[in-house]
C-alpha cells in the first residue's frame, strides 16, 4: 500500500510526466524497442533546454527578477501603474527566461507586493493577465517556452523569419493586454518594499549572464551545442554545484516520453493516415484544439512528426496554450499560487481567466486567418 500511495503522490504531483511515460510504455507494446528508437529523441532540444534551465535557476537563486521588478514598481505611483508594472515584466522578461520562470518569479512577488499596498482585492485581475501576458510574450522568441525551442529546431527556421512569424501575434496581444489593463481603475498608491539584502557576488550573475549569452548564440545556430552543454555544466559544477538540483528535470523527461510516443505512433500506418487527414490544410486549428487537452508542448511534439506546415504549427501551439487551464502548463503555476493564497478565489479565477483566454485567442484567431488568406 506504501508504494501504490507513493505511486499516487508522484503522479498527482507530475501529471503530465506520467501521461508522457505511460504514452510511451503503451507505444513500446504496439512498436518493440529496436535500434530506431535511439532516432526518436531529439537530442539539441533536449541540451538546449537544460542550458537554459540551469542559467534561469542561477539568475533566480540570486534573485535578479524579484530584484528588477522591485526596481521598476518603487516608480509606481498608481494603481493601475502598478499592475501594468507587474503584468508586463511578465510579457517582455517571458520572451527571454520562458513563461514559467517568469510566472514562477512574478506571481508570488506581485501577491507580496498588492498585500503591501492593501490591494489584495486585485489579485484575481492581476494575476490572470500575468498569466495570459506570460504565455503570449514568450511566444515571440524560439527561447520563450519548450514548444518554440522545439519546433524552431526542428524547423530549422531562421531566427528572423521566426520572429517575424510571431510578431503580428504579439503585438495585437500586447495591445489587447495594454487596453484590459487601463481600464482598471486608477488610484493614488505608495509601494514600500522591503530592502533586499542580496549578498550575490557579481562575478558569478557574471558568469550566469555570460553563459546566457552562450545560449541566445546557440538559438542562433553560431555556437555548436555540445560546447555550450560543455560550458554550462562546466561553469556551474565550479561556481554552484547544488544549482543544478534545482533544473526541472521532470521537463526533460516528459520530452524524451513523447519522443518516444510521438515516434512509435508515426511508424503505424493507420494512425499516420488519420492524423495526416486531420492535419491536412488545417494544421493551426488542430493544434489549437488539442492544446486545450493535453496543454501545447505534448501537442507540439504530437503533431510535429505528421505536418511540415512548420509556421501553422507554431502559430496554432502557441495561440493554443490560450483557452483552458491545462492548454499551456505554465498557467497551472499561477492557477495553484492563487488557491494557496486566497483558497475561496479560485473560482472567481478561474472565471475570469476562462473569458479572457477565451477573447483574446478568438482576436488571435481572427488575425490568423486575415493573414493566411
Amino acid at each position: 500500500m506504501r508504494y501504490i500511495s507513493k505511486i499516487r503522490s508522484f503522479m498527482k504531483r507530475e501529471a503530465v510526466l506520467s501521461v508522457a511515460l505511460a504514452l510511451a510504455l503503451f507505444s513500446a507494446f504496439l512498436v518493440h524497442p529496436d535500434e530506431e528508437y535511439l532516432s526518436y529523441v531529439d537530442g539539441q532540444t533536449l541540451i538546449l533546454l537544460f542550458c537554459l534551465m540551469t542559467v534561469m535557476a542561477g539568475f533566480q537563486a540570486h534573485g535578479v527578477f524579484t530584484s528588477l521588478g522591485a526596481g521598476l514598481l518603487r516608480r509606481s505611483r498608481s494603481t493601475r501603474q502598478v499592475e501594468i508594472t507587474l503584468v508586463l515584466i511578465c510579457f517582455f522578461s517571458s520572451m527571454l527566461v520562458t513563461n514559467d520562470v517568469a510566472l514562477l518569479t512574478f506571481v508570488p512577488f506581485s501577491l507580496t507586493v498588492l498585500r503591501l499596498a492593501g490591494q489584495e482585492s486585485r489579485a484575481v485581475p492581476v494575476v490572470v493577465l500575468q498569466t495570459v501576458a506570460a504565455n503570449l510574450g514568450s511566444m515571440f522568441t524560439p527561447i520563450g517556452n519548450p514548444q518554440n525551442l522545439y519546433l524552431y529546431a526542428q524547423s530549422h527556421m531562421s531566427l528572423t523569419r521566426f520572429l517575424l512569424l510571431m510578431l503580428p501575434y504579439t503585438l495585437l496581444s500586447l495591445f489587447l493586454i495594454t487596453v484590459l489593463l487601463l481600464l482598471h481603475k486608477k488610484e493614488p498608491i505608495t509601494v514600500t518594499l522591503p530592502s533586499s539584502s542580496s549578498s550575490s557576488k557579481k562575478k558569478t550573475l557574471g558568469a550566469y549572464l555570460f553563459l546566457f549569452l552562450a545560449c541566445l548564440l546557440a538559438v542562433a545556430k553560431v555556437l555548436p551545442l555540445p560546447f555550450l552543454l560543455i560550458l554550462t555544466l562546466g561553469t556551474v559544477l565550479v561556481l554552484e554545484p547544488a544549482l543544478l538540483k534545482r533544473v526541472d528535470y521532470s521537463l526533460l523527461l516528459t520530452f524524451v516520453g513523447f519522443f518516444i510516443f510521438v515516434g512509435n505512433i508515426a511508424r503505424l500506418p493507420s494512425f499516420n493516415r488519420l492524423l495526416s487527414g486531420w492535419l491536412d490544410g488545417q494544421v493551426a486549428a488542430v493544434a489549437v484544439c488539442v492544446s486545450q487537452i493535453i496543454s501545447n508542448v505534448p501537442a507540439s511534439l504530437l503533431l510535429s512528426g505528421f505536418t511540415a506546415d512548420w509556421e501553422a504549427l507554431i502559430v496554432g501551439v502557441n495561440l493554443g496554450g490560450l483557452g483552458t487551464l491545462i492548454a499551456s502548463m505554465a498557467s497551472l503555476i499561477s492557477y495553484k499560487a492563487i488557491a494557496q493564497h486566497s483558497p475561496e478565489k479560485r473560482r472567481p479565477y478561474l472565471i475570469r481567466f476562462t473569458w479572457i483566454n477565451v477573447l483574446l485567442l478568438s482576436a488571435n484567431g481572427i488575425l490568423y486567418g486575415i493573414l493566411k488568406q
